[in-house]
């Protein structure tokens, strides 16, 4: 029994540990921005929904071709009656047999082809198919502004990822630095060059640095967790992005090109204009009420008995009949008045957002393209930074190595030059999210 225990403890143990191997040996996903890009669309439940809805509007537009189409009705159906008196007359000739005119017939069978064509009805059915073909190019351009909305998004992770990974890198370099700084004030201590404080200090800066490592390292894995959930995949799967911060600059002259650029490419106008001749239709379907409208009706009966045979009988006859009818509707109690001023509320709302868009528009192009000049400013200066204090820790290290300076210095030095690296990191960040969010706004 104790062998068979033992047995069971080391099977569990195997099992545990043959997991934990398996889970280290997730391997690394290589993605760049377009595979990540390309993964997303697939993967993305926002950019389903809009074609779903882009679906949608194409059906309704062939519920719209079909209405001015003739419609074919097969009818049919029993019913049965109570018993009533039959009604005869005399029958002609010499011996005047009684002939029944109303026989009883409790039995009653109906079948009908029926058939209804409205071929006029003021434009009514034409403006609404109209309307619901503008519909579906704005469901259409929904579907491409929700495209772009997931590529920026998508992009913001990205280089959210790669800014996080370089900001690790920058700090576990001044860990070794802080570390390397500490073996080296603890050597001068048991030299009896430098009092125990110092010592202290550089403890308390690579710890500092430590800290600061701990803390990019937790926020590489959340900007890591959150791209695999838009590319569609576990939040625990391994990501390398394959991209540098570094990349040569875009040219951003011609304001008043790329705003020019921005109205023909952004699909958010081009789904606005849709909308308002959508409306506008939907104005004219609705004043078309006020019209007469014509249709055709026709079909045919076979019918046990059949009403239209006289005089009845309990037997299978057929008729048919068609008509032309019309319908003008002289007064609704103001139906159609209120329609027509519904839709046209409608289409000044339309308007009005197409206006409020261009107003925006041209801000929001002219604020993308001002964050990436200062962005690449503030890259050029974050380099010259990140040389100064290079120079400065070099000059400081060798002084203090001489023993003509406090180690306060040291430390100082050591700290701009990490500040000035992490500076260098976030604009160069801040480029790259700039330049996605330009490509955003001019709709590319």
């Amino acid at each position: 029994m104790r062998n068979r225990s033992l047995l069971v403890v080391w099977c569990v143990v195997v099992c545990g540990l043959g997991a934990d191997a398996t889970a280290q040996d997730v391997p690394v996903l290589r993605l760049t921005i377009d595979d990540a890009q390309m993964r997303a669309r697939e993967a993305s439940h926002r950019l389903a929904e809009a074609r779903a809805r882009e679906s949608v509007a194409q059906a309704t537009v062939a519920v719209r071709e079909s209405a001015d189409q003739p419609l074919v009705t097969a009818i049919t159906g029993y019913t049965r009656t109570n018993h009533v008196l039959e009604f005869t007359v005399p029958g002609p000739g010499p011996l005047g047999l009684p002939r029944v005119l109303y026989p009883d017939v409790p039995n009653n069978y109906q079948s009908r082809l029926d058939l209804q064509w409205p071929i006029y009805n003021g434009g009514r059915t034409d403006a609404l198919e109209r309307a619901a073909r503008a519909d579906a190019a704005a469901a259409s351009a929904d579907v491409s502004v929700a495209r772009a909305d997931l590529r920026l998004e998508v992009a913001r992770a990205f280089w959210a990822v790669v800014t996080a990974r370089a900001t690790v890198d920058v700090l576990e370099q001044g860990v070794a630095r802080s570390q390397a700084h500490v073996a080296d004030v603890r050597q001068r201590f048991m030299a009896g060059l430098v009092p125990p404080n110092e010592i202290a200090s550089a403890e308390a800066q690579e710890s500092r640095a430590r800290m600061l490592a701990i803390e990019a390292r937790n926020q590489r894995d959340v900007s890591a967790a959150d791209l695999a959930r838009l590319v569609g995949l576990s939040p625990g799967q391994p990501l390398e992005p394959v991209a540098t911060l570094d990349a040569p600059a875009s040219d951003v002259s011609g304001f008043d090109a790329l705003v020019a650029s921005a109205r023909e490419s952004r699909d958010e106008r081009r789904a606005f204009e849709r909308r308002l001749e959508s409306a506008t239709d939907l104005r004219t379907a609705a004043a078309a009420a006020r019209l007469p409208t014509l249709a055709i009706a026709g079909g045919v009966d076979y019918a046990r008995p059949n009403p239209r045979h006289f005089p009845r009988a309990d037997r299978w006859d057929d008729s048919w009949d068609a008509s032309i009818n019309m319908r003008w509707s002289l007064w609704d109690g103001g139906r159609t008045a209120a329609d027509v001023a519904q839709a046209s509320g409608a289409i000044e709302v339309a308007r009005q957002r197409l206006a409020e868009f261009d107003s925006v528009l041209a801000v929001e192009v002219r604020q993308r393209a001002l964050d990436l000049e200062s962005g690449r400013a503030a890259v050029a200066a974050a380099g010259d930074s990140v040389r100064a204090a290079a120079e400065a820790r070099r000059v400081v290290a060798e002084r203090y190595q001489a023993g003509v300076i406090a180690e306060i210095e040291v430390l100082d030095a050591e700290y701009a030059l990490l500040q000035a690296e992490l500076d260098r990191t976030r604009a160069l960040a801040g480029v790259r999210l700039s330049e996605a969010r330009l490509a955003r706004a001019l709709g590319r």
